[in-house]
């Protein structure tokens, strides 16, 4: 979704906001993968916590294109909607891992 949404932003922004909107976006993903694959709790609390933060930011970032105009406000609320729902299921991956730790 926001590689589409993205599409659609000045070509200006192109190495701007469009790319730290994606690569945010990539790192979500890229680190519950990571934390996913390690053998120590604490490792996976870590890139878990990342991933939450990579959440965040493209949660910002999005708020900002639409302040500029880039984005329309449904996709700002399909985003929303989607980043509590990863935000829930990232929560309760680092608790799984703090559980298994005591």
């Amino acid at each position: 979704m926001v590689y589409r949404v993205t599409e659609q932003f000045p070509a200006a922004e192109r190495y701007g906001l469009c790319s730290q909107l994606r690569r945010a976006a990539t790192s979500i993903a890229a680190n519950i993968a990571e934390g996913f694959s390690r053998n120590t709790q604490k490792d996976k609390r870590h890139f878990y916590a990342i991933a939450l933060g990579s959440l965040t930011e493209a949660l910002s970032h999005s708020y900002i294109a639409s302040d500029l105009g880039f984005m329309k406000q449904k996709d700002i609320q399909f985003l929303e909607e989607k980043g509590s729902d990863i935000n829930k299921m990232i929560n309760g991956m680092m608790k799984s891992a703090q559980e298994r730790n005591t």
